[in-house]
Formats: C-alpha cells, structure tokens, sequence
C-alpha cells in the first residue's frame, strides 16, 4: 500500500511507546479503492495528555479526543495528521454533537461509533498491512454500497449531516445506498434543520465537484433531502416546457448539470440553477408554454439562494452572472465585433468560457444532440479574436500620453501616426517593444514623412491581422 512516510514514522512512533495505532476511516477506504486520500486519520488508546508527550509539535484544542500533528519539510508544513484516541460517543441533543464523549481503550468502540461501513475501517500498516473490518466495510466497497454503520436511523439520528454524507460519498464514489440506510435518509429528511447552513453549502460544493454531480443532487431529490436545501428546485418537478425542450423544467435542469462541460463547481451550479426562475415566468400564449425574463428572476432566485447558504461574495456574483446571462443572443452574420466586445463587458472577459459551457449544457439538457453548433465554434472565434486584439497599439510597451510628454506635442493625428509605424515595426522585432527602444524611435520619427511611414505600416499591420485571424479561423473551424 503507498502509504506517505510520515504517516507510518507516526504510527510506529505511537507503538514504539507500546500504544496501539491505527490509520482509521476514509483515507483506508481509499487506499483499498487506489485513491489517493486527501487526509490521514490515525486512532490509537493513547489519550491527548500522552500524545502530546511524544510529538512535541502537537496541538490539543478541543474536547473530542483529537490532536493535530503539523508534518514539516524543510520549515514549511506539509501535512497536518489528526491522532483520535479512542471514544465512544452518548447523547446527541442537538442532532449533530455528542453530549458526552467517552475515552475508551478498545479500537471496536471507536469503529461503533463511526457513519459508514467503508469508513469504519482501521490499517496496521505493520502488521502485514493487516485490515480491521467489523461490519463488512470492505465487501461494501466491492459492492459499491453505502451503508451506515449498526442501525441507520440511530447513526442519522445522532448527527443529521451524516445523512448528506451519504449522499455525497454515493456522488464521489459512484456507489448506491443501501436500501434500509435510504430508508432511514427519507424517514429523518426534517432533521436536516439541525444543521447550520454553511454545512450544508460544503456538502452540496462536494456533491456539484464530484464525478456524479447530477446522480448527487437527484439523490437528494429521492432521499427527500432536496426540498430543505434547494426547494426552489423542485418546483421545476413535472412543470412542462415546448418548442426544443423536451423534458419538464427539473429534469431539464438535472441533465444541463450532468451534461456540464467545465468541471468547476461554481459553473455547475450555474447549469443546475439557470432555468429556476420558469416554474414562476410561464404563461400560455397562443397554445404555447413561455418563460419571457425567466433568466431575470432566475438570477434573483440564485442570489437569494446563495445568500441562504453563506456562499462567500465572490462565488454568489460569478454564478448570478451567469444565470443571467445565459439567453445571450448570437447568431453568425448578425452579430458585430462591437456587440461581441459588449458582451465581453457585460459578462467579463474571465468568464467568456463558463457562459459557453453553460450553453453547451443548456442544449444537451434539452435533448439536443450537438453540444457545439457552428454558431458556437463562430462566436468562440469572434470572442477570442476581440479580446486579444492580437495586432493593436496596445501591445506596445508606450502609449499616446507618453508621447504627448515626450514629443510635446498636442493630441492629433500625429500621435495615431506614430505608433501605428512603432507598432508595424515592433511586429517585424519584437525585440523593439521595450520603452527605451521606442521612446528612442518615436524622437526620430517625429519630424519624418509620417503620412508614408504609416501607409507602409498599415501593410504591415494588415498582413499580421490576417494572418493571426486565419489561425484563430483554424482553431475554432470556422
């Protein structure tokens, strides 16, 4: 097992003390699994006083029996270990704390106590690299099963987040619930109020990173779980649509998420959010379903929805930005440059290509089958050849008002003239484009023919446009 080396010096320093250690929880799921583990718990029967003893750098801050071992390499902290001592846990009147918690001196307590089977699991790393698994933990990772440890209803019962946990880990994994553990999730949804919301914003962040983020969220639509934490969601469930929609509005926006090109989080809600405001914009004109400002509202709706659950300024701008932008017009032919150049204002330059994979998964969503018409690749190309403006002025390193000091001389034609021949003969060495160079330059073109100077210039400019614009063509197909 690839097992980092500060891990196992951790352990063996633990039992060199005659305390049993044990690497504990998800980071042995995942190593059975080939995963890499983000982070590596270890259990043992020392208690905190003990522990801190042996690693003078730890840290016991709290009252659960968990100390923080900070892990340097050459000054800088690599790793933070988390070292448990073994508990049990009674009393969860909050439904989400223990009300008391118990150092025990047995590992089984400590795997009792755990939410699910495939996290239940303790390593010796050596002692043949030998597994404890007393409630089939492993078998459930070879059946991809989440299952909760004992009974479901009391593990949900004693913390009601442990209920999108499984929910997540099934979005993660790619595994399914448990029968009898879903069971218990759909009988319990209502304590999902005992959780604070930012909880419930990092475990809906996870499911929308996962690999199945649309498996994710339509679990929770199944556990009865979705209703408390996006309940404008599901008023989308059955609402019908016309024209090129072919599925209801949550179905809609279920399979936009599952067909969501950009891996990001904050783009994925975006394509699972971007149609919300229709359940409440629909009317029927003439026999058809509409949805006129339904991006508008939608907007409205996602902000509010963040606001709820404490997603930070910038994340809750960026996806209202993009839900309410999503109905960009673009058409080949009837779209400019300059209209294209507003939208890189409207929207931001940063976020050209989360508003295009939006579209792709607005169009798969809807039962359309190619994600990237030509009118797409068109305006990729148009985007792109805008905003870098490959061929301008304003690659160069001086500007007009440098000029208007250096030469003095006042704004004019004159001005233009000058850096369009700076600019043609940077393209030729772009050596030149340093503001010694072409402050240099600029002295000596001052008092020239610029009137020549710039129609050969100009030749040069255009060949470079064309040919940068060719490329681009290239690039995007058009």
């Amino acid at each position: 097992m690839d097992i980092p080396k500060h891990i196992l010096e951790t352990v063996k320093m633990l039992q060199k003390h005659k305390y049993e250690a044990y690497i504990v929880g998800g980071c042995v799921r995942d190593v059975l699994m080939k995963k890499t583990p983000q982070d590596w718990d270890i259990t043992t029967n020392a208690r905190p006083e003990e522990i801190l003893k042996i690693f003078s750098e730890a840290k016991y801050e709290n009252a659960f029996g968990t100390v923080l071992l900070p892990i340097r390499q050459k000054e800088k902290v690599i790793d933070v270990i988390e070292i448990t001592t073994y508990r049990s846990e009674q009393g969860y009147s909050d439904r989400r704390h223990p009300d008391k918690v118990r150092f025990e001196t047995k590992l089984d307590k400590d795997l009792e106590r755990r939410d699910f089977t495939i996290n239940a699991l303790a390593l010796n790393p050596f002692q043949g690299e030998q597994i404890i698994d007393l409630f089939g933990g492993q078998k459930d990772i070879r059946a991809k099963i989440i299952r909760a440890v004992g009974e479901p209803t009391d593990r949900f019962k004693e913390d009601a987040l442990r209920m999108l946990r499984a929910v997540r880990f099934s979005a993660q994994l790619n595994f399914e619930l448990e029968p009898k553990t879903q069971r218990a999730i759909v009988k319990l949804a209502g304590s999902l109020k005992f959780v604070s919301q930012e909880r419930i914003r990092d475990e809906l962040i996870k499911i929308l990173a996962s690999s199945q983020p649309a498996q994710g969220i339509g679990l929770l639509q199944e556990c009865k779980l979705l209703q408390y934490i996006l309940p404008e969601l599901t008023q989308g469930i059955g609402v019908s649509q016309d024209r090129h929609h072919i599925h209801p509005v949550f179905k809609h926006n279920l399979l936009s998420l599952q067909h969501c090109p950009n891996s990001d989080w904050r783009v994925r809600l975006a394509a699972l959010l971007h149609d919300i405001g229709k359940p409440k914009t629909k009317k029927i004109i003439k026999g058809v379903a509409t949805f006129y400002n339904h991006e508008y509202l939608g907007a409205k709706m996602t902000d509010r929805i963040m606001t709820r659950l404490r997603f930070s300024n910038e994340d809750r701008l960026r996806v209202v930005n993009l839900v309410k932008n999503h109905m960009f017009y673009y058409n080949v032919g009837e779209v400019t440059a300059a209209s294209v150049r507003r939208l890189i204002v409207k929207v931001g330059k940063e976020n050209l290509q989360d508003l295009i994979d939006l579209r792709v998964a607005d169009r798969l969503g809807s039962g359309t089958p190619k994600a990237m018409p030509y009118k797409l690749r068109h305006l990729q190309y148009m985007m792109d050849k805008v905003q870098n403006d490959p061929v301008s002025v304003k690659m160069l390193k001086i500007n007009g008002d440098d000029l208007m000091k250096l030469l003095k001389i006042t704004p004019g034609p004159k001005i233009g003239a000058i850096l369009e021949v700076l600019l043609s003969e940077a393209i030729e060495d772009p050596k030149l484009n340093t503001l010694a160079q072409l402050k240099k330059r600029a002295g000596e073109l001052k008092n020239l023919d610029l009137a020549e100077l710039r129609s050969r210039a100009q030749t040069v400019i255009d060949e470079k446009r064309q040919a940068d614009d060719r490329q681009i063509k290239k690039q995007y197909k058009v």
